[in-house]
Parts: C-alpha cells; structure tokens; sequence
C-alpha cells in the first residue's frame, strides 16, 4: 500500500512520514528498513529512498551497523538513563540562567496550559507541548550553540516522551504540576529551587521509562511529587 504525504520536497517528506510512524510506534524498534522497502512504500525512486534513510540515521531515528540493512532505533535502560542525564545537565543549567534573569517565557506557560486541557479531556498524549515546554526553555537562553546541542538530543527525547506517555505510568497531571512549578521558581529568582524541581521531574521520567523498558527502577520512581498538594 502506498502512504499519501504532503510534500515539502520529496526527501522531506519521506523522512517527516517515517519519523512520525516511529514516534507512534507504528514501526516498532528494531524493525528494518531497506531502500526497496521505503521506494516501494512511497513510490520514490531507489536514490530517494537512499537519501531518506542517510537522514534518518543521522537524526538517531534509525541506526545502521557495518553496512548492513538500517533499523528503527531501540532504547534501553541504559539509553534511556543517558539520555536524560544530559538533558539534565543542559537544561538545568539553562534554568539557573533564566531563574537569574527572572525570565518566564510566554511560549513556556502556553505549552503547559496546552498539557492541562489535554489532560482534563483525558488525553495522554502530551508529547509535542511537553517538547515545546522544555525546548522554548532552551531557546529562550539566545544560544544557538546550546539551542543546537539540545536539537541533536530531540528524536531521542520525543521518543522517550512517547514511550513513556504510551504506557500511562506517568500523569500529565504531574508532568503539568512540575512544569508550573518550574516556571513559578524562575519567576521567583529561585535558581537552585528550579534546578531542583527539574531535576526531580526528569529523574522521576527516567526510572519510570528505564522499568518500562525492562530495566530495575530507581528509588526516583516511587517518590511523591513535591508540585502537588499531599
């Protein structure tokens, strides 16, 4: 069967359609992808399918090893321990920076909002206004070297977002509280509060991920969230 995309140029399409079936797990990880596999899935020529695939691996949505066929990325605990130890150093950073400066971003407060109606229809999947809150948090620094070293992290932290969402073991209703409380610790000039609630929000995501992924969770896991009422 041949996807319909819209398309931007070919190549960007192919890779856009591909990245999202990932997210959506529609392509399972570990799943592979030869070029005759995404020409005949798209109706591209051979070379288009080529470059797709350069892309996507690239971009860490894919991986190939010694030439052979190329497969959708799999995380594991250990990925996934990694992954959000560096958001922490970069991100919580970024907050001491802002909290000194007493900067909120709007765009900040709009995802968030955004995470709360979601979860007051019931809704799980909050993964693009989480990415949005935490990337204009990023952004909102004017670093385009820091703005680039977090980029290179995003497929990777959208996937850990979906994952971990898909498995409902974390609410929105904490992931909202936490972020709201993030925010009020900056606009209170609280660098070390900011840092601190942050550090209590990804490290919660990540033991909650690591189980889900087959791996013995962390302490982190179990504990309450302090940005909600007990």
């Amino acid at each position: 069967m041949v996807r319909s995309i819209v398309v931007t140029s070919v190549i960007d399409a192919v890779v856009e359609d591909l990245r999202s079936q990932v997210l959506a797990r529609e392509l399972p990880a570990d799943h592979p992808l030869t070029e005759a596999d995404v020409a005949s899935r798209y109706d591209v020529a051979r070379p288009t399918a080529k470059a797709a695939i350069e892309r996507l691996v690239s971009e860490k949505v894919l991986v190939r090893k010694n030439h052979k066929t190329a497969r959708v990325v799999k995380l594991g605990p250990d990925d996934v321990r990694d992954i959000y130890q560096t958001r922490v150093y970069l991100e919580s950073e970024v907050l001491r920076r802002l909290a000194a400066r007493r900067a909120v971003p709007e765009e900040a407060r709009a995802a968030n909002a955004e995470i709360e109606d979601l979860w007051k229809q019931g809704i799980w999947d909050i993964v693009g206004p989480d990415m949005r809150f935490h990337t204009c948090l990023i952004d909102s620094l004017g670093s385009e070297r820091t703005s680039a070293a977090y980029a290179s992290l995003a497929f990777e932290v959208k996937l850990c977002m979906s994952q971990l969402q898909g498995s409902q073991r974390l609410s929105p209703e904490i992931i909202a509280a936490e972020h709201a409380l993030i925010l009020t610790r900056i606009s209170e000039g609280d660098a070390v509060g900011a840092a601190a609630v942050l550090d209590e929000h990804l490290s919660r995501a990540r033991e909650l991920l690591a189980a889900a992924l087959g791996g013995e969770p962390g302490p982190e896991a179990f504990r309450p969230s302090t940005a909600l009422p007990r």
